[in-house]
């Protein structure tokens, strides 16, 4: 049920991301985007319940900077063997810092708060 609830939380907040994002394109319909994978994706955060739990009494700072590890990790291995099959929804080569066209690192920040966004939800799910 939790791999569920993250993969929701996931697909929203990318909606939200994609829609609002839209805007520097002048679309004011706020067009989202997303794909059936990033569920899996996102929903995959419930194999790190066990970091939560372990990073929990951390600074907030050393706690984000652990998620934004992880995620970039999760981000680098899945786009690479999306890449591979031909499936990848996302391409960030044209951006200036990517790593292989599957990682930005000036995303750092949005993903600090995506993992500060799935701790909460788990710790109210505990």
């Amino acid at each position: 049920m939790r791999f569920v609830v993250y993969g929701f939380i996931g697909w929203g907040a990318e909606v939200l991301w994609t829609g609002l994002h839209s805007l520097l394109k002048r679309d004011f319909k706020l067009t989202s985007k997303t794909s059936i994978w990033m569920f899996l994706i996102y929903g995959s955060a419930v194999f790190f319940e066990p970091l939560v739990r372990a990073v929990s009494g951390f600074p907030l700072m050393a706690r984000g900077m652990v998620y934004v590890l992880c995620i970039f990790t999760i981000e680098y291995i899945a786009g690479i063997l999306m890449k591979q099959l031909k499936v990848c929804p996302w391409d960030y080569s044209s951006a200036r810092l990517n790593i292989s066209g599957v990682i930005r690192l000036d995303y750092a920040p949005a993903w600090f708060a995506m993992g500060m966004l799935f701790e909460f939800a788990f710790l109210r799910m505990v």
